[in-house]
C-alpha cells in the first residue's frame, strides 16, 4: 500500500480486510503471502568471476594449443593430456580458493546480521504470538514497545501509551528520536520525515508502546528499496586489480613477441633431418614457443594473489574487520584520506556522566561543588572524585549524590543489561537515561561500609542494575508525567514508607526555572535558591554545555501530599534542586594513538558528523589528536559553509579540512566525489541506510558492525567493533599485503624470466632443449607456488605506517624493480643453461663433448661421430638444469623476505612458513628424482653428489647479486629509480 500514511486508520484496515482486535486469519496469511510476498550473487557467477583475469585466459589458451599440438603430433593417452590437465587443475584450485574465501566473508557478514531484530509480536486469530520477522505479511497487526526493532514498514493504528518515540536516524539521519502519531499526513510529496504515522523497518522504539499494521515487507520497505538500488551499482575496480591487469597485458605482449621471435630465429632449422620434414619442424618449434609461453606466464600468480589476500582477510577478521571483497584489502594500503564518523567510531557511542555539579553549605553560605566521574562505557565500573581529585570511598553517604542516584534510578524508563554472548553491557531506551542508570550504580547504596567491594562480588548479570533495582524496590511508582517538548522534563511520583516524593529530570533551563530551593550536599539541609545562586548555577550550566560540550540534565525533587495518586503539570513547581549532571559520548582511549599513526603514515583524517560545530570541535580536542592545530579556523567547516565556497576556495579548504559538521548523508557522497576528483583514495565510514551511496562511491566503504544491513551490503569492509583504531590496523595490514604481493610477484616473475632466458638462449645457441614442457610446468606450479604463497606470511615491516601512501597510479612493477627482475632472471636462465652445458662438456659422468659438437647435435645422425647420438636423449643434463632452476629459485625466495632489507637484517627464520615451504619443495623435487614412476613421468634421473655440488655452486650467487642490487636500492636516494622508471614507464604500468 503506497499511500498508507495519507489514509485514516479505518481505511488502511479495510484495505487489508483485517480486524484490529483479531488480526489476520490463517487463510488470510496464506492469501497475503501469495499476493504481496514474504519478508525476506548466484554461485555460478561467483565461479566465473574467478576466471575473469587476462593471465588466466592466456593459460587456458595455452592449455588448448598444447592439447591440439599433441594430437597433431600423434600423441595419445597421458602425454597428450598431462600439460593441459595440470594447467586446468591449478586454475580450478585458484577459482576454488577465491569462491571459498568470498563465500566465507559473506557468511561472516551474515553472523553480524544476527544482531538485528528477527522476531515480532503478532496478532493472528485473536491471539498474540512471537514469530520470525520473515513470516510477516502485509495486513499483520504487530505490537511494539521500548527496545523493539521495527520488523517491517507499518502504519500506526493504536497508541498504548502517552506517546511513541522512534530512533530512525539510520534511515533519515535525524540525530534525535521522533514522535509518532495516528493522524493521516496531508503533506504533498511527503518524505520519510513527514510520514509521522509510519514505523519504518529497522528503526528502533525508544519510548512508549503501540500497535501497527504491516504495509510493506522485504524489498517493498523504505530500506529494501534503497538496498536494491545500491546492489545495482557497479563495483569500482581496485588499484591492485587495475595494475595486475595492466601488467598482465604488458606481459602478454612481451610473451607474444618472444614466442614469435624464437619461432622466426629457428626457421632455418625447420628442415633439419631430425624433424622429418619442414611442417614437422615448424610444429616442433611452435611447441617450443608454447613452452616458452608456459614458462613466461606465472601460472601460480592468480592463485597466490588470491591466497595472500585471503590470508590478509583472516588476519583482519582477528582485528574485528570483516572483509567482503578480497581486492579491497589491498586498496586500504593506498588510502590517503579517511572520512570517519564521530559517534561510535571515534567515540564509544555510550553516553556517560562525566561531571556532577551541586551545592555544598559552608559558613558564609552555599557554594557550588563539582565532582568528576570515571568510566566511559555502560559497564557499572568507575569512581567519583571530588574537585581536588580525591576518590570518594562512599559516595552514597553524601546527601546530594544519594538523591541524584535515587532520581536517576526512578525517573527513568530505560534498561541496562549484560549480554553474555557479546560479553558487554547493553542498553534499551534513550542513551541519556542509561547513562543515569550507570551513574546510580557508581554511586552505590548507603549504609554499607563494604559496599564497593560487595558489589564487585556479584555476577555481571546481577551487577548490571543491582542498585537501580534496590531503589525501585524501596520506592513504589505511583504516577508518571512523561517527557514532552514544551515542558522539556519528566516527573515520576513515588511512595516510600508513608512519604510521597516526586522526582524530576529534564533540561537545566526548565528544571532550574521551576526550583525554589536547593539541597545541600554537606548536611542534607534545604535552603532557598536565591537570584545569586541561580545565576551562578546557570553560569556553570553554560560552561558545561558550551566550553566542555557536555549534554546536561538537571535533577530535582519535591515532597508531595501523602496519598496523592495522580501527577499533573501544575505539580511541577516549587522544586528542590538536587544537582546538575553533564554527560558526553566519550572518545575511545585508543583513537588518539591511531590518529597519530595516520598522520605519521601520511593519511589525513576528516571527522564527519551531524553534530553542531562547537560540540564536534570540543570532542576532537578531547580526542587529543588535533593538538597540532592552534584552533579549528580554516580546518572546520559546516556542510552549508563548504557548499557556499567558490570552487577554488573549496579546493584550498579540502587540503586543510579536519572537521566537517552538520552533515547529511548526501553531503558524505559529495565529499567523497570532490576528494576523488582531487586524486585522493578515500575510505568512508557509515552505518545508516542513507550512508549507503557514499559507502558505495568511496574507494573503501567501511560499515559499522552495529549498522544496517543496507550499509553493510554497500560496503567493502565491516567493522565488528565500530572502532576507528581497527581501520588504522586494517590500513597497516593492507600496506603489508601490498608489500608481500609485490614480493611474490617479483619472485615469480624473476623466476619465470629465468625460464624464458633459459629456453631462448638454448634456442639461439642451437643446443638441445634444456627443459621439457612438463618439467617447466612442475617448476612453475609446485616449486614456485609454495614459496610464493609463504612469502604472503612475511611479517609487517616495522616502518609500514611511517611511509607515505603510495600513489593510486603507481605501478606494481616500477622501472627499477623490472630492471632487478631482468638481472636476477637473466642469471637464473644462464645458470640453468650452464648446468646443462656443464654436464655435456665437463661432468665426470658425462660424455665430455667439445662445445661445437653440442651445437651441431641435430646433424649427429648424418655424420660420423665418436659418440652415440643417443647421448642427446640422456636425462642427466635436463635433470641438472631442472635442479639448478629449482635450487636457484629457492635461494631467490629468501631474497624476497624484504624488498630492500639485507638477509643479514631480516634473516630466513623471520618467516618460518617460507623456510618450511622451501624444505617441502626440495623434498618434493627429490621425490620425483628418486622415485621411478615419477622420474619417468618428468623425464628426470637421480643425481650424484658431484652433480649436486655443481648445482649449489651455480645457484648460490643469486643471493650475492640480489644483495648488491638491494644495496643500490637503499643508497641510491632515488637516482636509480628515476633512471629506470624513465626507461620502462611507457610499457610497465
Amino acid at each position: 500500500m503506497e499511500d498508507a500514511y495519507a489514509r485514516s486508520v479505518s481505511e488502511v484496515l479495510d484495505f487489508f480486510g483485517v480486524d484490529a482486535t483479531k488480526g489476520l486469519t490463517d487463510s488470510q496469511v496464506l492469501q497475503h503471502a501469495r499476493l504481496y510476498g514474504k519478508n525476506g550473487t548466484p554461485f555460478w557467477k561467483l565461479v566465473l568471476k574467478q576466471f575473469d583475469d587476462l593471465l588466466v585466459k592466456i593459460l587456458i589458451a595455452s592449455a588448448l594449443v598444447s592439447f591440439i599440438l599433441a594430437l597433431m603430433n600423434g600423441e595419445t593417452g597421458l602425454t597428450a593430456f598431462l600439460e593441459p590437465s595440470v594447467i586446468l587443475l591449478i586454475l580450478a584450485a585458484n577459482a576454488a580458493v577465491g569462491v571459498i574465501t568470498e563465500t566465507n566473508a559473506e557468511k561472516a557478514l551474515e553472523e553480524l546480521r544476527a544482531y538485528q531484530a528477527d522476531i515480532a509480536t503478532v496478532l493472528r486469530n485473536g491471539c498474540f504470538s512471537i514469530l520470525p520477522a520473515t513470516e510477516l505479511v502485509p495486513g499483520d497487526i504487530v505490537e511494539v514497545s521500548v527496545g523493539s526493532k521495527i520488523p517491517a514498514d507499518m502504519r500506526m493504528i493504536e497508541m498504548l501509551s502517552d506517546q511513541l518515540r522512534v530512533d530512525q536516524a539510520i534511515l533519515t539521519g535525524e540525530s534525535s528520536s521522533v514522535e509518532k502519531n495516528l493522524e493521516a499526513t496531508i503533506a504533498t510529496n511527503a518524505v520519510y520525515q513527514d510520514k509521522t504515522n509510519i514505523l519504518f523497518s529497522g528503526t528502533v522504539v525508544v519510548a512508549g508502546r503501540a500497535r501497527a499494521i504491516v504495509i510493506g515487507v522485504g524489498a517493498n520497505t523504505a530500506m529494501g528499496s534503497i538496498r536494491d538500488s545500491m546492489l545495482q551499482t557497479d563495483d569500482e575496480v581496485t588499484p591492485l586489480k587495475k595494475k595486475l591487469d595492466e601488467f598482465g597485458t604488458f606481459l602478454a605482449k612481451v610473451i607474444a613477441g618472444i614466442c614469435v621471435l624464437v619461432w622466426i630465429v629457428n626457421i632455418g632449422h625447420f628442415r633439419d633431418p631430425s624433424h622429418g620434414g619442414f611442417l614437422r619442424g615448424a610444429i616442433h618449434y611452435f611447441k617450443i614457443a608454447v613452452a616458452l609461453a608456459v614458462a613466461a606466464i606465472p601460472e601460480g600468480l592468480p592463485a597466490v594473489v588470491t591466497t595472500c589476500l585471503a590470508l590478509g582477510t583472516k588476519r583482519m577478521a582477528r582485528l574485528n574487520a570483516v572483509v567482503r571483497s578480497l581486492p579491497s584489502v589491498e586498496t586500504l594500503g593506498c588510502t590517503t584520506v579517511i572520512c570517519s564518523d564521530k559517534t561510535g567510531t571515534l567515540t564509544t557511542n555510550m553516553m556517560s556522566v562525566s561531571k556532577i555539579c551541586l551545592f555544598n553549605s559552608v559558613q558564609n553560605g552555599p557554594a557550588i561543588a563539582e565532582f568528576a566521574v570515571s568510566g566511559t562505557s555502560y559497564a557499572p565500573e568507575g569512581f567519583i572524585f571530588d574537585s581536588t581529585g580525591i576518590q570518594l570511598e562512599f559516595p552514597a553517604q553524601l546527601p546530594c549524590l544519594l538523591h541524584i542516584a535515587m532520581c536517576s534510578a526512578l525517573c527513568n524508563e530505560s534498561l541496562l543489561q549484560y549480554n553474555p554472548d557479546k560479553g558487554n553491557y547493553e542498553k534499551i531506551g534513550e542513551s541519556t537515561e542509561v547513562a543515569l542508570r550507570v551513574l546510580a550504580e557508581k554511586v552505590g547504596l548507603p549504609g554499607f561500609d563494604s559496599m564497593p567491594s560487595a558489589l564487585n562480588m556479584l555476577s555481571k548479570h546481577e551487577r548490571a542494575s543491582y542498585c537501580n533495582h534496590y531503589w525501585e524496590n524501596q520506592f513504589k511508582k505511583v504516577s508518571v508525567l512523561e517527557f514532552s517538548r514544551d515542558r522539556k522534563m519528566m516527573s515520576v511520583l513515588c511512595s516510600h514508607k508513608q512519604m510521597d516524593v516526586m522526582f524530576s529530570k529534564g533540561a537545566p533551563e526548565s528544571i532550574i526555572a521551576r526550583c525554589t530551593n536547593i539541597l545541600c550536599n554537606s548536611d542534607g539541609s534545604t535552603i532557598p535558591l536565591t537570584a545569586r545562586l541561580r545565576a551562578e548555577l546557570e553560569s556553570r550550566f553554560n560552561s558545561f554545555a558550551g566550553k566542555e560540550a557536555l549534554r546536561c540534565l538537571a535533577l530535582a525533587l519535591k515532597i508531595m501530599p501523602t496519598g496523592q495518586q495522580i501527577l499533573s503539570i501544575d505539580d511541577e513547581k516549587d522544586l528542590t534542586f538536587i544537582g546538575l549532571v553533564g554527560m558526553l559520548d566519550p572518545p575511545r582511549e585508543e583513537v588518539r594513538n591511531a590518529m597519530l599513526s595516520c598522520m605519521t603514515a601520511g593519511i589525513r583524517v576528516i571527522v564527519v558528523t551531524g553534530d553542531n560545530k562547537s560540540t564536534a570541535e570540543s570532542v576532537c580536542r578531547k580526542i587529543g589528536a588535533f593538538d597540532h592545530l592552534v584552533d579549528f579556523v580554516g580546518h572546520s567547516y559546516t556542510a552549508a559553509e563548504f557548499e557556499e565556497l567558490p570552487a577554488m576556495q573549496q579546493t584550498v579548504a579540502l587540503q586543510r579540512m579536519a572537521l566537517f559538521t552538520r552533515v547529511e548523508p548526501s553531503h558524505k557522497r559529495m565529499l567523497v566525489e570532490v576528494l576523488q576528483n582531487h586524486n585522493e583514495v578515500v575510505a568512508m565510514t557509515g552505518d545508516g541506510v542513507n550512508d549507503a551511496p557514499a559507502l558505495k562511491k568511496a574507494d573503501i566503504g567501511i560499515a559499522m558492525g552495529s549498522g544496517t544491513a543496507v550499509a553493510k551490503s554497500a560496503s567493502d569492509m565491516v567493522l565488528a567493533d565500530d572502532n576507528f583504531a581497527t581501520i588504522v590496523a586494517a590500513v597497516a595490514e593492507g600496506r603489508a599485503i601490498y608489500n608481500n604481493t609485490k614480493q611474490f610477484i617479483r619472485y615469480m616473475i624473476s623466476s619465470n624470466i629465468g625460464e624464458v632466458v633459459c629456453i631462448f638462449v638454448a634456442a639461439v645457441l642451437g643446443i638441445p632443449d634444456t627443459l621439457a614442457p612438463v618439467q617447466l610446468l612442475w617448476v612453475n606450479l609446485v616449486t614456485d607456488g609454495l614459496p610464493a604463497t609463504a612469502i604472503g606470511f612475511n611479517k609487517q615491516d616495522s616502518d609500514v605506517m611511517k611511509a607515505k601512501p603510495r600513489k593510486i597510479g603507481e605501478a606494481v612493477v616500477t622501472g627499477w624493480l623490472f630492471f632487478r627482475y631482468m638481472v636476477i632472471g637473466a642469471y637464473v636462465g644462464l645458470a640453468t643453461v650452464a648446468g646443462f652445458i656443464w654436464w655435456f662438456v665437463y661432468a665426470g659422468t658425462g660424455p665430455k663433448l667439445p662445445y661445437a659438437e653440442l651445437m651441431n647435435f641435430e646433424t649427429c645422425s648424418t655424420r660420423q661421430t665418436t659418440y652415440p647420438c643417443s647421448i642427446f636423449e640422456d636425462r642427466h643434463p635436463s635433470t641438472v638444469s631442472m635442479t639448478v632452476l629449482v635450487v636457484v629459485e629457492m635461494f631467490n625466495a629468501l631474497n624476497n623476505l624484504s624488498e630492500n632489507q639485507s638477509l643479514l637484517v631480516i634473516p630466513p627464520w623471520s618467516n618460518l612458513w617460507l623456510v618450511a615451504s622451501i624444505i617441502l619443495t626440495m623434498l618434493l623435487h627429490i621425490l620425483i628424482l628418486y622415485v621411478p614412476p615419477l622420474s619417468t613421468l618428468f623425464s628426470v634421473t637421480p643425481l650424484s653428489w658431484d652433480e649436486w655440488t655443481v648445482v649449489l655452486y651455480l645457484s648460490f650467487p643469486v643471493i650475492i647479486i640480489d644483495e648488491v642490487l638491494k644495496f643500490f636500492s637503499r643508497n641510491s636516494h632515488g637516482n636509480a629509480y628515476c633512471f629506470f622508471d624513465n626507461i620502462f614507464r611507457p610499457n610497465v604500468q
